[in-house]
């Protein structure tokens, strides 16, 4: 998972397809590496829990976060939070997550939510979705890093990413050096060509020649698109969630597809 973990800690968990009110969620007791297809616990939207093979249950804090957004987000099928050195530095500023570099652009336009204890109460949930807004990402103040996605390998692309901005930062304010911004304007045109927009091939948006026509990806199911594309390797609770929903595992010369 490229060291974005901590112990038992955060929480990934995606809609079970064909269903707006079941998600799967890691165990609250089991480090990534040990966890499997099995190991998954179902839960619906008011808590219950509907499978769980394993002898945990699930965090408190975990389920308020994650059914929070898959409630109030029906375009959103996977979410995952983290708490890694850099993103909760960058959680701690005033300044928030700045465009330093072109990766960093990406999250122009992103979520804030202010701490408020750990996140363990219901009525926290609408506050949550209130921040979180339409966004894709969300830094919840002195506490971590928040990504939501429409796919399980869009979701990771999204974390990983925002990670390394997060990191950029981290590096660049420790060099005791004045720091250099881009104009808004070109902050601005930068986001707008990162943004993902559904539908349009990103191999096309990439290429950037004249006359190309954006053309319709082609349509594929819940279960196709939750996918582990990077392999549980990578991450694990993700790549199992994949394969215990029967998705099919793609190349990586078909990985752009699948990435929003």
């Amino acid at each position: 998972m490229y060291g974005m973990t901590e112990m038992i800690a955060n929480h990934i968990s995606c809609r079970v397809p064909g269903s707006h009110d079941h998600f799967l969620i890691n165990p609250y007791g089991m480090l990534y590496e040990e966890i499997d297809a099995s190991s998954l616990i179902k839960v619906d939207l008011d808590g219950n829990t509907l499978f769980n093979a394993s002898d945990y249950g699930v965090n408190a804090a975990g389920f308020v976060i994650h059914s929070a957004i898959h409630i109030a987000r029906h375009d959103v099928d996977c979410v995952a939070h983290t708490h890694t050195p850099a993103g909760m530095a960058v959680s701690a500023m005033e300044c928030g997550l700045l465009p330093l570099a072109q990766t960093s652009m990406r999250f122009l336009h992103i979520a804030y939510h202010d701490f408020e204890g750990i996140a363990d109460e219901l009525g926290e949930r609408e506050r949550l979705v209130r921040d979180l807004g339409n966004h894709e990402a969300m830094i919840l103040r002195n506490h971590g890093l928040l990504v939501v996605g429409r796919t399980i390998p869009g979701t990771f692309n999204l974390l990983f990413r925002m990670e390394r901005a997060c990191e950029v930062q981290v590096m660049a304010l420790s060099c005791n050096t004045k720091l250099t911004l881009p104009p808004q304007d070109v902050l601005e045109k930068t986001f707008d060509k990162m943004k993902p927009r559904p539908g349009v091939a990103q191999s096309q948006r990439r290429t950037g020649l004249a006359g190309v026509a954006a053309q319709a990806r082609p349509h594929r199911s819940v279960v196709s698109e939750l996918t582990g594309a990077y392999g549980p390797s990578v991450f694990a609770p993700i790549g199992f969630m994949a394969r215990s929903l029967g998705a099919r595992m793609p190349s990586r010369a078909n990985l752009a597809d699948f990435i929003a």
